[in-house]
């Protein structure tokens, strides 16, 4: 015990050495502007950082990558709170209400409410590292694959409640993004699966780039309709921040089991920080009285996935610092640093020193609670003019927005065609957006959909049919069941003790409404649902035992389940939502204006894609942005200004600091 204390103590006076705290505090500002822009991602910065460690000692790398991967998920919330863009993918569930908060000029609230939540999640994700790893191991090798597949199928059951009032769309929804998983090459026989011979398929669709086009797109378009700030109200001064940071206190339970939930989940490898966020935030929603107020701007939305996402560090380095087995894509690129260190990760980073490094393995747990104390402290002496940034007119912010779009999407991969999947996906996103279809489940169905298809493997073929019975997969279904069946249950028991006097012409009403087909964008929508899940079976029909168990477990029910929900569009009185419903443009806005203005957006957005493709992204850049703000009758100073000011930034980071490799613009090509 006396030794155990005495590697915590060192581990503290390491980090504050000089050397260490210096190269810590160079981290945490690399993290704080990872963060905020949209797409470069912890896992991108992480990997470039690398060559950089090598003439470091042990702590001054772990204290320098862990510094800057410890603080993006807390500064990508602001990117996602502010604009509706996503700093990180681990950030995207903060949108939901953040954003909203935002948008109802609560910016300050929700960003207090979320620096707060986060700061108290790092704390506890930094203990449970501390006070977890001498236990962990017999815990975790109790688990096998069948075990793990269930978490996976547990965890996609918690779109019913991140589907509002509809858990039916939910699961469909949750469903389409485990079908999104499966594209690419089969990892055991490396079959081609739904890459329509395009080869930047291969490596399936990126999450940055879902993530991106189901949020900022449909947002952008949105902010472009309705020709206002991102606020729609008047920001409040910093008070509004301490309301944010009183409700963490005031909802510190929440916060609590939020944090506990984004660190024992991310102990499992693969549930990282992209997972838990959604776990946290249907958590937060099936705890809460009130679920009608979430995705409107409700507080509790924004605390959960605030102290999940920065919680997960510490559960994650669980499993890596223990087992070697990276918990996630950063813990992998983590791994390569211990290399470089010549450190192997195992029972040696338990002991104390002299014969092993639990004084390093102490300096992680400091070094994620000082870098985040930094952090939120920083954050907090800017939060006001952060929050002043909503009242930015649109017509300023939008180029920036798009301009974040489509770096976003090509520095995860150097893809060109990652910026396609965005538009696609930015296309599908308003769909849904527009349609009531709750987004957020295919997000959670795409992250978990590798980990669920190898342990579904692994369990059928080490244990045939029977790991179906094993105890622990029986109590794990249990769980999930009754995770789909209480809410429906509750929410039926509330509808016949609140409309029991009107049931009997209820009943008349709906059987009136099943004699006649209700043709509706709604059922048209579910039509197509339908027809691509069927193609995607027909399709997989020569895949192979191997390469098809996965998309048949999950295309046949979900079909089945899409075949429901068209039979509810077609036959339910009362589905007639327009294409133009489910947006607050205002009342003061015609359905002509909308229409109008949504296809310019939508023409702007093509346009910039055009650009890049034909100009490249030097030329592209201040071209496109002269020409909106000039379309939007800004001045010509301003105008010159703000396209100066966007090229310097691209050019001095992506270019000049990171040497991204931009395609050469395809004019070019066509003239040589």
């Amino acid at each position: 015990m006396f030794e155990t204390l005495q590697a915590l103590l060192s581990g503290l006076y390491q980090v504050f050495t000089w050397p260490t705290f210096s190269l810590m505090c160079v981290g945490i500002a690399v993290g704080f502007v990872v963060g905020i822009l949209p797409g470069l991602g912890g896992p991108t910065a992480m990997a470039l950082m690398l060559p950089f460690i090598f003439k470091m000692s042990a702590v001054e790398a772990f204290a320098f990558l862990l510094g800057m991967t410890a603080v993006t998920a807390t500064t990508g919330d602001i990117t996602s709170v502010l604009f509706g863009v996503p700093g990180e993918p681990t950030t995207a569930s903060t949108i939901v209400d953040g954003h909203a908060m935002a948008k109802k000029g609560e910016a300050g609230r929700a960003l207090g409410a979320v620096l707060m939540s986060s700061l108290l999640g790092a704390i506890f994700g930094a203990f449970a590292l501390a006070a977890a790893i001498p236990v962990i191991r017999p815990l975790v090798l109790t688990f096998g694959s069948p075990e793990f597949f269930m978490l996976g199928v547990l965890g996609v059951t918690f779109v019913a409640s991140l589907s509002g009032e509809d858990q039916l769309k939910g699961i469909i929804a949750g469903g389409l993004g485990l079908l999104l998983a499966t594209i690419g090459l089969d990892p055991i026989s490396g079959i081609q699966r739904y890459t329509f011979g395009q080869l930047f398929l291969w490596d399936g669709v990126g999450l940055v780039a879902v993530t991106i086009g189901f949020y900022a797109i449909p947002e952008t378009i949105e902010l472009a309709v309705l020709g206002t700030s991102i606020s729609q109200q008047e920001v409040g001064k910093l008070g509004g921040v301490m309301q944010g940071v009183k409700d963490t206190f005031r909802h510190w339970w929440l916060v609590i089991r939020c944090s506990a939930l984004g660190t024992f989940a991310a102990i499992i490898p693969g549930m990282g920080a992209a997972t838990t966020q959604w776990l946290a935030y249907a958590h937060a929603v099936q705890s809460s009285p009130g679920k009608e107020r979430f995705g409107k701007g409700a507080v509790e939305g924004v605390l959960g996935p605030g102290a999940a996402n920065n919680s997960t560090l510490g559960g994650s380095l669980i499993t890596t610092i223990a087992f070697g087995v990276p918990a996630s894509v950063i813990m992998a690129i983590l791994l390569g640093a211990f290399i470089i260190q010549g450190i192997v990760p195992g029972p040696d980073m338990l002991i104390p020193p002299p014969k092993g490094k639990l004084d390093l393995t102490f300096s992680f747990v400091w070094v994620i609670i000082i870098s985040n104390i930094i952090t939120v402290a920083v954050c907090f002496l800017f939060l006001k003019p952060l929050a002043k940034v909503t009242q930015i007119r649109g017509s300023l912010l939008i180029p920036l927005i798009l301009l974040l779009i489509y770096l976003g999407a090509f520095a995860e991969k150097n893809a060109f065609e990652d910026m396609l999947v965005v538009l696609f996906f930015g296309g599908l996103g308003w769909v849904l957006q527009k349609l009531d279809w709750p987004r957020p489940p295919v997000l959670l169905g795409l992250v978990l959909g590798p980990l669920a298809e190898n342990r579904l493997f692994l369990s059928t073929d080490n244990y045939g049919l029977a790991w179906l019975w094993r105890p622990g997969v029986l109590i794990i279904f249990a769980l999930t069941v009754a995770g789909i069946l209480y809410p429906i249950l509750k929410e039926r028991w509330q509808k016949r003790d609140d409309q029991a006097p009107e049931a009997a012409m209820g009943a008349s009403s709906r059987r009136a409404g099943k004699l006649e087909l209700k043709f509706s964008s709604g059922a048209l929508f579910s039509a197509i649902v339908v027809v691509v899940i069927a193609l995607a079976l027909w399709q997989s029909r020569n895949f192979g035992f191997r390469a098809g168990l996965f998309p048949w477990s999950i295309g046949f029910p979900v079909l089945a389940i899409a075949l429901v929900q068209l039979g509810r569009n077609l036959l339910v009185a009362g589905d007639h939502r327009s294409a133009a419903g489910g947006t607050e443009t205002g009342p003061e806005l015609s359905t002509k204006v909308v229409y109008r203005r949504t296809l310019a957006t939508i023409g702007w957005i093509a346009g910039f894609f055009l650009a890049i493709w034909l100009l490249g992204f030097s030329v592209a850049v201040p071209v496109t942005m002269i020409a909106y703000l000039k379309a939007a009758r800004e001045k010509w100073p301003i105008t010159l200004l703000m396209a100066l000011i966007f090229w310097l930034f691209f050019y001095g980071l992506f270019v000049h600091m990171l040497h991204v490799p931009f395609p050469d613009p395809a004019l070019l090509e066509w003239i040589k």
